[in-house]
């Protein structure tokens, strides 16, 4: 009798997973961006798309969640994973935005990097995703999923230093300095946004066996200690 009366049940599963690919599909685009910056138009309208659809995902979620008794996990949990994946879209789709105002006929090097490291990160973040409704048996995956996003958050830290240290040293044009400079933090960002997903902060920092053995790891992926 009790189930009658319960609102049909929600798989707000498939609403992460819905947004974490339109996420990987962003990120993909902005990677083709890098790589045909004379596409800047088209392919900037692309990621437009791609996060409008992301946001009717978003909406989607949350009218579910304000009409469903019984949710997977806390409902604040619930949007901050909405939030944060919809950060990265953001972020991405802000950046194709800017290359698309600057009008880049080229790119500089390390942006091909960057891109790619985004990708990299994203990639965690969707096969994270799709493991999660089976935490309890998919535990240990997850967590290398996130170890994955760790990695390439540091991997863009270092990557962003040396870029601009080679920016400020071979660029003699003061506007493009800035432009590139806004252009590399800007993509930078969209990586730190995939690390925000654990939790919402760095448990710890170091290499992976010292981020696998750190406790504070195990207890928020694994629950265990």
């Amino acid at each position: 009798m009790l189930r009658r009366l319960l609102p049909k049940s929600t798989s707000f599963f498939e609403f992460f997973e819905a947004h974490s690919r339109l996420a990987h599909e962003a990120c993909v685009g902005l990677s083709d961006l890098v790589a045909q910056p004379g596409q800047v138009e088209h392919l900037a309208e692309q990621i437009k798309q791609i996060e409008r659809r992301a946001d009717d995902v978003t909406h989607r979620c949350v009218d579910a969640l304000h009409s469903t008794f019984i949710t997977p996990f806390d409902r604040s949990d619930i949007l901050r994973l909405m939030g944060r994946m919809d950060d990265i879209i953001d972020a991405v789709d802000s950046l194709a935005a800017r290359m698309r105002i600057y009008n880049f006929t080229s790119v500089r090097p390390e942006m091909k990097e960057l891109s790619d490291i985004l990708v990299e990160a994203i990639e965690g973040i969707v096969q994270a995703v799709h493991d999660l409704p089976h935490l309890s048996k998919r535990g240990a995956e997850i967590q290398k999923c996130c170890f994955v996003v760790y990695e390439a958050e540091s991997k863009a830290d270092a990557l962003l230093s040396s870029a601009l240290m080679h920016l400020f040293e071979e660029e003699k044009d003061p506007f493009m300095v800035i432009k590139w400079k806004e252009i590399f933090e800007r993509l930078e960002r969209a990586t730190d946004r995939c690390l925000v997903l654990n939790y919402g902060r760095k448990l710890c920092e170091g290499t992976y066996a010292e981020v696998a053995a750190d406790p504070q790891v195990r207890q928020a992926y694994l629950g265990v200690t």
